[in-house]
């Protein structure tokens, strides 16, 4: 062979090879592990999982192109560990993680493993990343709450029931989140001459008497924040606030259809389809590292008026006008 028809040959092997293997790369199925911390019966974990594959496959990735290994912890340590293990196991491509305990225990087992969190109160008070803005590790997400979220409860709470004077708050006082979200409602409270006093959710039996010496005084409302892990004690304390009737507020959807007064939260299946963007993000070569940690967007207030009639209360219209649901 001479030489020119050589280099020829060598020049076209160098454009051919890059070709095929990309082509190679982009036929490979990709593995996507999903560690829940709901229950798989529950509605809302399904939903949240129905917008996470629905958004996945709006960004081009089909069931043939993406395996999806699901895993429902129930926001209980030791199924989380066991589950957290196998997805870890699995050696997928990228892990969805709802919830801080699922997240800190994805990262205990690995810190390789590319991790997009949603439900998460406070990533950097938790140690899932150092910075909001360049997260620096193996893990980036969505926040459900910041902190400025207490004085809005608040705010709320004064409208529907303008004669409170004085608010218990559960919140957990072990974690950031529970800390930075009581200031925030401490700091509205004075502008409003509202009367703020917490109440630890720790422990379930203390939380409930603290809740029924606080009503025994005229002018007390509740409000839940975030911190408080309602899905472990919302029946309790919804059924609570009505036997006492303790106008309250709380953070989370389902908690105000399950007969609490109000709720003021993030929209429950924005962050699943969110995150779902971070996914495809990481799975076209991006790095979590390099992702920034997101604050929630997409704000829901639900006002359940059987249970405002229950408690004597007349709802403003300015108030219902701005509802996006109305439970009567």
């Amino acid at each position: 062979m001479r030489r020119r028809d050589f280099i020829k040959t060598v020049a076209g092997s160098a454009t051919v090879w890059p070709l095929v293997a990309g082509a190679e790369q982009a036929e490979r199925t990709r593995r996507v592990g999903v560690l829940m911390n709901r229950a798989a019966t529950d509605p809302q974990g399904q939903a949240g999982v129905a917008a996470f594959k629905q958004t996945l496959q709006q960004s081009g990735w089909s069931d043939k192109d993406v395996r999806i290994d699901m895993r429902w912890g129930e926001n209980d340590v030791d199924r989380v560990r066991k589950y957290g293990a196998e997805l870890v196991g699995l050696a997928p491509d990228v892990i969805l993680a709802a919830g801080t305990l699922e997240t800190t225990e994805l990262q205990r087992l690995t810190r390789t493993l590319p991790i997009v969190f949603v439900s998460v109160s406070d990533p950097v008070g938790a140690g899932v990343v150092s910075n909001l803005a360049r997260p620096g590790g193996n893990a980036t997400g969505f926040m459900n709450f910041e902190y400025s979220f207490g004085g809005k409860w608040l705010e709320l709470l004064k409208q529907i029931a303008p004669s409170v004077l004085r608010v218990a708050v559960l919140r957990n006082p072990t974690i950031p989140a529970g800390i930075g979200q009581f200031s925030a409602i401490q700091a509205t409270a004075h502008s409003l001459g509202v009367e703020v006093n917490p109440v630890s959710v720790q422990d379930v039996g203390e939380m409930g008497h603290a809740l029924i010496a606080f009503a025994q005084a005229a002018g007390g409302g509740l409000i839940v924040t975030g911190s408080a892990s309602p899905s472990e004690i919302s029946d309790e304390v919804i059924a609570l606030a009505a036997r006492l009737k303790l106008p309250a507020v709380y953070p989370y959807h389902y908690m105000a259809t399950d007969g609490g007064l109000m709720s003021y939260g993030p929209n429950y299946t924005d962050p699943y389809r969110r995150a779902a963007s971070y996914v495809d993000r990481i799975l076209r070569g991006e790095k979590p590292a390099d992702l920034p940690v997101q604050a929630p967007t997409n704000f829901e207030l639900v006002i359940n008026l059987k249970t405002a009639r229950s408690l004597g209360l007349a709802v403003p219209q300015t108030l219902l006008a701005g509802a996006d649901e109305v439970i009567e």
